[in-house]
């Protein structure tokens, strides 16, 4: 073990104070700072070791023997003068060992040269005259004081002095950061001797330097000395690691990356004083794993931590990461005194595109049935070395020959980086049964430069196409003829054939018909040819623009069957077979037309030159017409009809006129204009009577029609009146004499005016013949009617015969009269009868049967004579004069 001292020389005036450090128990250490001994040129200090060996002998070295040197009795000195420097402090090492067993010798206590403290004097100052110029205050240097001094304590570092105190006495005291001020206490002055001493351990890294002011003083408190600026900075040691901004760096470099390639960096910083050695780090790798290919594939900055690539051999496929492990050591990497640090760089090597695509087979086979399209024949694998899922494994592929027409492409699955062959265009059996494809795989990336693609990065595939039942085919499709319209029935037309493309099957094709609009033509099933059976006509609304089209079909006797469908186009050339028509058809004007013309044209089925220009002319019958009207012709397609009266009376006019086309053989035609000539409003719109009247019917028709009307109406009704009147009679009792001239007729039961309804469900035949009510036929009291009949025992009626004497019809009806007066159950009654309130004040006039005598006063009975016999007493009643 070697033992370590510090020592540091504090200048000041010619004059040094030495601090002592002690370290470990190996070495000496010496530090100067500022160290100028101006009145002494050799500086001694004795050192002495103990423990070396037996001849007690000590071999000394130090580590500037140009500026000191040790003597034999273990004294230092200083071998020459010394200067001021501005560099920091360097240390001064001395080493003692046995020059026989070269064994480290132990220190004994050393001898410390006596030094007197330095000491600070205030400034003095001119008090006779404020008129004399005063003295600049003096620069005090700063004073230096080491961290981490282990004391004791407290120790005195300066002491101050006033020039004042050989006449009196003084105090003196400091002030500031570190003294009165926090952090307090730290440094303390005696205030009679003046001496400043430091009182605990100071921290560079905490406080880097302090400022103090001292102060001197009477003994009444007076100001004897300006205040004097006092400078303390604490000197630095070692006592901070480096420590590294991550444990674990994480960097990229390419592989293949030349030596000199730049990875990453790393860095570290240290707390000590970077001015000094102590906080200068320096880099280094300790370790590489793994050591493949070399086990120094990297090197590294020992300033920057900047770390490249120092040998070539970087390939991801066999080593995809390296791992380093990077130390910093301050005191610029001297490895006996400086501190140390780890940290780990993990370089990851990406991958770059080295290795080209490989089929896995030379030849590849498959097999698809012709005319099917985006269907998949073959998968082509391959194999690639770089990284899965990236640019450089992704294979594109592409067919370098064997498909000169584009009827294959190999798209990739983006999932297995296969290559898919895929049909995109039919295919034919009879034209080419196997097709032979080359095809090339690479990489959605370049290749790096270098590297060339090998012979596994082609293959072949043989594509064998099957052959399947075709449908036959009409060429051309359409075919277009043309033909002049009017072709007779029975016309061979063209034929129309179809083709099988199927050549190595034999086969035989039939033919029909699928769409034929107008049922004109006809196909032979054998042959294909195309007749008529009915006259082509171009006006024919199944034909569009001249042309007319059918649909056919062929089909061939495979298995299974297969068809095709073939569209011939008739193109009709026009003849002059349609004669013209005036247009309008109908037109209306006022009685007194202003302006009294008409425009007219003309509409002829056929195309020009079959149709205009026209030629107008008015019919000589009627006579009126030509009398009435003229016509004028404007242009080749338009007339105008003229007025020649200034007045025509309202209705409705029909002019005939003859029109005329430009046909080859010219065609004529007369046409009818109707006119409708109506009475007009102020607008010159004609009125809606008027539009009655043009529509053919006048106002005695229309009154005419309304009277048939009513009158069937009124049959209707009478036809229902009396066959309820008939059959009421057929329900009355029959009389005993029925002459036509008997002013006594039957009594005749009509209806009565009961409760409603309801009233009316009883039998009428009990007013001839009443019979006892049968018991099971009473309704139960709780579900009667208010009005409806009393459940009493109903008297008895006098019975009479089929066919009573005519001469005791009266005392037969006197009796019944008196037994239904005394009948309480006999309808209607004469008792307060309950129906549904309506409400009062009804507006409507009264119905009683009272008044109907008076109602119909105004009513023609005569036709009651026509009603027969029974009717002649109420015709000569109500039918005949006042008398």
């Amino acid at each position: 073990m070697y033992n370590k001292y510090y020592l540091f020389l504090i200048p000041h005036q010619g004059h040094s104070t030495l601090f002592i450090l002690v370290r470990s128990y190996t070495r000496w250490t010496f530090g100067f700072s500022n160290f100028d001994l101006k009145s002494m040129c050799h500086f001694s200090l004795a050192v002495r070791f103990v423990s070396c060996g037996r001849g007690g002998l000590v071999q000394f070295e130090c580590s500037n023997p140009s500026d000191f040197r040790i003597e034999a009795d273990g004294v230092v000195y200083a071998a020459k003068a010394l200067q001021p420097s501005t560099l920091p402090a360097s240390p001064l090492l001395i080493k003692a060992t046995d020059p026989t067993t070269q064994e480290p010798c132990r220190l004994s206590k050393p001898t410390m040269p006596i030094i007197d403290l330095k000491e600070i004097v205030f400034p003095s100052r001119n008090t006779d005259s404020e008129l004399k110029r005063m003295k600049r205050d003096w620069v005090i240097p700063p004073i230096n004081v080491p961290e981490n001094s282990r004391g004791p304590f407290p120790q005195e570092l300066v002491r101050i002095r006033s020039d004042h105190d050989k006449n009196r006495s003084l105090r003196y005291s400091v002030t500031g950061p570190g003294a009165d001020q926090p952090p307090n206490g730290i440094f303390t002055i005696d205030p009679i001797s003046g001496e400043l001493s430091v009182n605990k351990p100071l921290d560079r890294e905490h406080i880097p330097s302090f400022h103090l002011r001292a102060h001197a003083v009477d003994l009444n408190g007076n100001q004897v000395e300006n205040p004097i600026d006092i400078n303390i900075n604490v000197i630095d040691m070692n006592d901070n690691r480096p420590e590294f901004g991550h444990q674990i760096w994480n960097g990229t470099v390419p592989e293949g990356s030349k030596p000199g390639t730049f990875v990453m960096t790393v860095t570290a910083v240290d707390k000590d004083d970077p001015k000094t050695a102590n906080g200068m780090l320096r880099y280094k790798i300790l370790s590489q794993s793994p050591e493949s290919p070399n086990p120094n594939m990297f090197t590294i900055n020992n300033k920057t931590g900047g770390i490249i690539t120092v040998a070539a051999g970087l390939d991801r496929e066999k080593v995809s990461q390296y791992t380093l492990i990077i130390q910093a050591t301050d005191t610029e990497g001297n490895p006996m005194y400086g501190l140390s640090n780890t940290a780990t760089a993990v370089i990851r090597v990406t991958d770059v595109n080295d290795n080209a695509p490989e089929f896995t087979a030379e030849a590849f086979f498959g097999r698809v049935h012709e005319n099917q399209v985006n269907v998949i024949v073959a998968n082509l694998s391959v194999t690639d070395k770089d990284q899965p899922n990236t640019p450089a494994w992704n294979a594109v592929y592409k067919i370098i020959s064997g498909d000169p027409f584009g009827k294959f492409s190999v798209p990739t699955d983006p999932t297995t980086n296969e290559g898919l062959v895929t049909v995109v265009k039919p295919l034919d059996f009879e034209l080419n049964k196997t097709h032979l494809l080359k095809i090339e795989a690479r990489n959605e990336v370049p290749l790096a430069r270098g590297i060339s693609s090998p012979r596994q990065s082609t293959a072949t595939i043989s594509i064998q196409v099957l052959d399947v039942n075709e449908s036959p085919y009409f060429e051309p499709n359409p075919k277009v003829i043309r033909l002049e319209e009017g072709v007779m029935p029975e016309t061979d037309l063209v034929p129309f054939p179809a083709k099988d493309p199927d050549q190595f099957m034999h086969q035989s094709i039939s033919y029909s018909k699928l769409s034929d609009p107008a049922n004109w033509l006809r196909i032979d099933p054998r042959t294909g040819r195309i007749s008529t059976i009915a006259v082509l006509d171009r006006e024919s609304p199944h034909v569009k623009n001249s042309y007319y089209n059918a649909t056919f079909v062929a089909l061939d006797n495979g298995k299974p069957a297969a068809s095709g469908t073939g569209t011939l186009q008739i193109y009709l050339l026009d003849i002059n077979d349609n004669a013209p028509k005036v247009f309008p058809h109908e037109v209306e004007i006022c009685e007194k037309p202003e302006p009294n013309a008409i425009n007219i044209t003309a509409l002829d089925g056929d195309l020009i030159p079959n149709a205009g220009p026209f030629a107008f002319e008015l019919a000589h019958k009627p006579l009126d017409v030509r009398r009435n009207w003229t016509i004028t012709r404007i242009s080749g397609d338009y007339a105008q009809l003229s007025l020649r009266i200034g007045f025509l009376e309202s209705g409705i006019y029909e002019i005939p006129i003859i029109i005329t086309d430009s046909g080859n053989l010219p065609m004529s035609n007369t046409s009818y204009l109707r006119i409708k000539v109506c009475q007009c409003d102020i607008n010159g719109d004609c009125t809606d009577q008027q539009h009655i009247r043009a529509a053919g019917l006048g106002t005695g028709a229309i009154i005419s029609i309304l009277l048939c009307i009513i009158l069937l109406l009124i049959l209707v009704l009478m036809f229902v009146v009396w066959m309820k009147r008939r059959d009421k009679e057929r329900q009355a009792k029959q009389l005993l004499i029925d002459p036509e001239d008997d002013v006594r007729d039957n009594i005749l039961k009509y209806d009565e005016e009961g409760g409603g309804e309801e009233d009316q469900d009883y039998d009428l035949s009990q007013l001839q013949q009443p019979d006892t009510l049968e018991p099971d036929a009473i309704k139960p009291v709780g579900i009667r009617r208010l009005d409806e009949r009393p459940l009493h025992p109903e008297p008895q009626y006098p019975m009479r015969s089929a066919a009573p004497h005519p001469g005791d019809i009266g005392d037969f009806i006197n009796e019944g009269l008196k037994a239904a007066d005394n009948d309480p159950t006999a309808p209607p009654y004469d008792s307060l009868l309950v129906f549904d309130y309506e409400g009062s004040c009804s507006t409507a006039g009264s119905l009683s049967s009272l008044n109907s005598s008076s109602s119909g006063g105004d009513q023609d009975y005569d036709y009651l004579n026509d009603w027969g016999p029974r009717f002649r007493k109420l015709a000569d009643m109500y039918g005949g004069s006042d008398d």
